[in-house]
């Protein structure tokens, strides 16, 4: 009995949708597998890493049939990539196989029971449900994200920190050597909200989020966020720990500050990174009215050189930083112009948007 049949491009966008966080090899074989359910001409896709569990709901038709099996999910994916786009495929289900027919193509699949596949409990009490659309929560964690740590053993940094109050939703990311903030605003006052969540989930969100129409929502608890967004519901574990107090990094009232173009400003700092050395990657920044001028040596004994005229009347700075963490914040920012702030040759800069609020960045000097 033909339980499913839909065109090749939707069963495999839904697929797809849910297949991220499937990790190839796992100490569950289950885990390898996508859950279907289908229920008239629905169909329900579940995947799980045990952390984080992704679903989407799709209608595509087919017959009145219901059933429920779990397939390996790479496997099913990769038959369904060599198949045309509009070839119609069917999915048959059977006590321990799966069948997927396309054109003359016939592919019997090794299937596991539904009932062994571990769902993530879900937490019983979430906060409030707030929202945002979707591409201002995509923007915001482009704009942070790159600063988050990759294998800290501070685990709280390996992640973004949520923060939700009243009308303001602020994301912050830190390494310890920089740190990143950006802001919107929500549509629905909330009490105040705090949760961290894992760079794994980060990066997933980021890949499933769209530039579209059409809003996400959030709901958090101690141990767990929830995002439903597209047809889509999203349940991830929270990092647990104490983040930095973000607030007390941010420099304030710097007395040095230079408004500048953000495309020649990341043109130069990328000619001189071309000459730094492998292991610093430091770049000297020295400004002074009128002038700034960068540039960069390695262990070969090459240097490079650049200048941007500014318009500046401050004081003469010489401070030296890591040029990728200039050069990733410049390339994730949209804006035309930046402004940034100095204190001294010892002190964090900070960057952030002429007459906007909305995103900060600061760095940390490094001594070259």
């Amino acid at each position: 009995m033909i339980v499913l049949k839909a065109t090749q491009d939707k069963v495999l966008a839904a697929l797809q949708s849910v297949a991220g966080i499937v990790e190839r090899r796992h100490t569950l074989p289950i885990l390898a597998n996508v859950l279907i359910r289908k229920t008239g001409g629905q169909i329900q896709l579940t995947t799980s890493d045990l952390e984080i569990q992704i679903r989407t709901t799709a209608e595509l038709g087919g017959d009145e049939g219901n059933f429920t099996t779990t397939i390996g999910a790479r496997k099913l994916i990769d038959i369904l990539r060599t198949m045309p786009a509009d070839q119609t495929v069917s999915l048959e289900s059977s006590a321990s196989k799966l069948v997927l027919k396309g054109g003359k193509s016939r592919f019997t699949l090794q299937s596991l029971p539904a009932e062994d596949f571990p769902l993530v409990q879900e937490a019983a009490n979430f906060g409030p449900v707030f929202s945002v659309p979707q591409k201002t929560l995509k923007d915001l964690l482009s704009q942070v994200s790159f600063a988050m740590a990759v294998h800290d053993i501070r685990y709280y940094l390996n992640g973004i920190l949520f923060v939700a109050e009243g009308k303001q939703l602020s994301l912050v990311a830190t390494d310890g050597h920089r740190l990143a903030f950006a802001s919107a605003t929500l549509d629905v006052e909330v009490p105040r909200q705090e949760v961290i969540l894992p760079r794994k989930t980060v990066l997933e969100m980021q890949r499933l989020l769209s530039d579209a129409e059409g809003a996400i929502e959030m709901q958090f608890a101690n141990n767990q966020a929830k995002f439903s967004f597209g047809g889509m519901e999203f349940v991830t574990k929270l990092v647990e720990g104490k983040f930095p107090d973000y607030n007390r990094v941010i420099p304030k009232n710097h007395k040095n500050s230079v408004t500048l173009g953000r495309a020649p400003l990341l043109a130069s700092l990328q000619r001189t990174a071309i000459l730094t050395s492998e292991k610093f990657k430091g770049v000297r920044l020295n400004i002074e009215p009128g002038t700034l001028r960068i540039a960069s040596n390695n262990a070969e004994q090459e240097e490079a050189q650049d200048e941007l005229d500014i318009d500046y009347g401050g004081d003469a700075i010489e401070i030296g930083f890591n040029v990728t963490y200039l050069i990733d914040a410049l390339a994730n920012m949209g804006q035309d112009m930046v402004k940034l702030d100095l204190a001294d040759s010892n002190s964090s800069a900070l960057l952030t948007i002429p007459e906007n609020s909305t995103f900060k960045y600061v760095v940390m000097p490094m001594r070259i």
